[in-house]
């Protein structure tokens, strides 16, 4: 999932899980990651994470990208997802590019069964609510930012706009889980 940390940072357990990760890829283990985690596989798996052009707090849409890849995953063009990080993944060697956005143009990639995002389609009302309590300061930091919104434009229609995000949620993981074994 997510966090406030880098996965550049020098924290003991970022290389026992880059390691996990890879292990998870060359055992066939269907890997999952959002945004720290999409992050994580992206440099476990010779990818880069860097420092976004610009940071996102907030709604934006993302584009389905125009490959057999992200087809596979998703049905619609576009979708609007919940973002919230500074920092971007590059598209590891092998994986292909399945979401894309206007300020991070690599949001998600998929290589095989496993699966990585920048972007969040796993939020909820209370981790919304949470994330703008706690992330308030942030928000007033980066206010200038294109991609930042204030907490009133966050929550505005946030009901709707979860369920619709839970659509999408729902195709990721039920193709994701496709792979998982069953006995």
């Amino acid at each position: 999932m997510g966090g406030p940390m880098s996965v550049n940072d020098d924290l003991p357990w970022i290389r026992p899980l880059l390691e996990l990760v890879r292990e998870a890829v060359r055992k066939d283990v269907p890997a999952l990651g959002h945004c720290l985690g999409g992050q994580l596989m992206s440099k476990a798996l010779g990818g880069e994470v860097t420092r976004a052009r610009v940071k996102e707090i907030g709604w934006g849409e993302v584009e389905v990208a125009d490959n057999g890849v992200a087809r596979a995953w998703f049905g619609a063009p576009a979708f609007e997802s919940f973002h919230w990080h500074g920092e971007t993944f590059s598209i590891p060697p092998g994986a292909t590019r399945v979401l894309e956005g206007e300020h991070c143009a690599n949001q998600a990639f998929a290589l095989g069964r496993h699966f990585a995002m920048q972007c969040h389609v796993e939020m909820t009302p209370e981790l919304v609510r949470t994330w703008l309590s706690t992330g308030s300061e942030e928000i007033r930091e980066h206010k200038k930012s294109p991609a930042v919104q204030p907490p009133a434009e966050i929550e505005k229609d946030l009901a709707p706009r979860l369920d619709r995000l839970h659509e999408v949620a729902d195709k990721i993981y039920d193709r994701w889980s496709e792979g998982l074994s069953r006995g």
